[in-house]
């Protein structure tokens, strides 16, 4: 028996009847072989760590863009902070935690530079329809290994693709907006676990809010610091949730849930939609489009950036010059297309 064969056979005996049992994975897009040592998901985690997209998050927006700081969280930290979280969950409600995290791993992959802006701009200049999450799909699917893609289980691909609904609910009443494994479920509320309290200590590090600004609610409910405020929901969702007509019905009390859903609002108001935080994403809207236009038109230069991005081999002759455009865009970190936008639009100095 190989020891992959052994891990599946433990997680049968410890694992929740609600949990996604690794030998009972739903496959992959192309049938591979199973490996000895390392289960289906903890494959698509370590295929997630090791892609290139997963190493660009470090130079990617998540609030602030390009924060002196040491101490701001990048869309790296922040994937960090969602799988230390979903890891957390899965484990005390005995279900898949090598699922939770190779979702949470990979469910930023797709998002442009500059955070939401960058997706603000794709949707304006390329498609009205374009989602980071739809984007992580692609870049799993396509984009990765020269075209060939991560091969990643449809758990994964499922998770990745409905983590996310912009400002929607936290928790949808419909259910094609959830993910068909309750591991997958679980990573949308980690999310939005993970960006309320990190986007939080960022914004009163910054200055953008006070302390004093906050709701009592929220404080009073939640905690007055990242390690309360984390436990104060996390401790609440596993207790909630209950077995509801033979489902896990994730769920949550309704002070806990009430503050959460406050906090959120207050952060889209006072941080996300603030002057500061705006006036600077604006700017970085407006490189994104500028630099758009210019590589629609100049293919030359387009197949030479590619290059540069280990991604001249990603598409094929059914992707129009616009989809082509859209993924180097996505691509980008923030540092990349600042630098790029530098060197095609400012003057160069004669020496």
């Amino acid at each position: 028996m190989s020891i992959r064969e052994d891990f599946e056979k433990r997680e049968k005996k410890f694992m929740s009847s609600f949990g996604c049992l690794s030998a009972e994975c739903c496959g992959r897009m192309r049938t591979e072989e199973p490996n000895h040592i390392r289960t289906v998901f903890q494959r698509d985690r370590d295929r997630i760590l090791y892609s290139n997209a997963f190493r660009r998050l470090k130079h990617k927006t998540q609030v602030f863009l390009s924060p002196l700081g040491d101490q701001y969280r990048t869309r790296l930290t922040h994937t960090l902070e969602v799988a230390q979280i979903a890891r957390t969950i899965a484990r005390a409600m005995r279900l898949n935690e090598d699922l939770a995290e190779a979702i949470a791993m990979g469910h930023d992959l797709g998002h442009p530079p500059f955070g939401h802006s960058g997706e603000k701009a794709l949707q304006e200049i390329y498609s009205r329809e374009f989602s980071h999450q739809q984007q992580s799909l692609r870049v799993v699917d396509k984009l990765e290994k020269n075209g060939r893609g991560l091969n990643l289980t449809l758990e994964v691909r499922d998770g990745i693709l409905k983590h996310s609904k912009g400002y929607g609910k936290i928790m949808p009443d419909d259910p094609e907006q959830l993910a068909f494994t309750v591991e997958g479920r679980i990573v949308r509320i980690a999310d939005i676990m993970a960006y309320l309290n990190h986007d939080f200590d960022d914004a009163i590090r910054s200055r953008v809010i006070q302390k004093d600004q906050v709701p009592e609610e929220c404080t009073a409910i939640l905690g007055h610091t990242h390690s309360q405020r984390a436990t104060s929901m996390i401790r609440d969702l596993i207790f909630q949730t209950k077995e509801v007509n033979g489902q896990l019905q994730l769920n949550m009390s309704e002070a806990v849930f009430s503050a959460m859903t406050r906090l959120r609002k207050f952060l889209y108001e006072n941080v996300y939609r603030s002057h500061t935080v705006h006036r600077e994403f604006i700017k970085a809207k407006k490189i994104l489009i500028e630099l758009y236009s210019f590589f629609l038109d100049n293919g030359d230069m387009l197949d030479r950036e590619l290059g540069v991005m280990e991604m001249d081999q990603c598409h094929g002759p059914d992707d129009s010059r616009e989809r082509i455009v859209c993924d180097f865009i996505a691509s980008m970190t923030d540092q990349y297309a600042l630098e790029l936008y530098s060197k095609l639009f400012f003057p160069s100095p004669v020496v």
